[in-house]
């Protein structure tokens, strides 16, 4: 059993995105999940004060929001999930603010103590996945994390559930 953690950058909690997350839900039942529909959650961007560098692991960041449920979460999490419909060719908004107040956890514990596998799971109006995979791909470069899978298309919801059972 592993835990799951599911960043979730939809607005449309019953849209295409959520659809696909559900369907990986199903899949990953087993596992122990946190699902946060970020639209839902007051997460403020990150300031770059650089505070983190100094500060625990537990609350790494000087801002007080709902980041710190996330951070809970990320601590215990062997899987992350980034979930979010293309918004003018890459993540929604909420997505990257919640990522890049991920920097704070990751600097004041260091990058390489959290290994981590993920997944990506997207939806488009159109069919242009370049730049927002081309930041997935980045990411987990940099991170040295292991990509699971992606999903890319709205209708793939027998794929999205089948990655999820691969989850163990």
């Amino acid at each position: 059993m592993k835990n799951i953690l599911v960043l979730n950058g939809s607005p449309r909690k019953k849209g295409k995105t959520n659809k696909l997350v559900n369907a990986f839900l199903k899949g990953a039942e087993n596992n122990h999940i946190d699902h946060f529909h970020l639209y839902d959650m007051e997460i403020r961007g990150c300031r770059g004060c650089e505070s983190c560098r100094q500060n625990d692991t537990n609350n790494p960041c000087v801002q007080k929001d709902d980041m710190n449920q996330i951070y809970d979460s990320f601590n215990r999490a062997d899987v992350i999930v980034f979930a979010s419909p293309i918004y003018f060719w890459t993540i929604s908004g909420p997505l990257k603010t919640a990522v890049d107040r991920l920097y704070a956890m990751l600097t004041a514990k260091g990058y390489g103590e959290f290994r981590k596998e993920s997944v990506l799971i997207m939806t488009a109006g159109g069919a242009d996945y370049t730049q927002a995979q081309k930041w997935y791909e980045t990411f987990e470069k940099n991170l040295n994390w292991v990509n699971l899978g992606e999903i890319l298309g709205a209708h793939k919801i027998k794929e999205a559930e089948e990655l999820g059972k691969t989850i163990q």
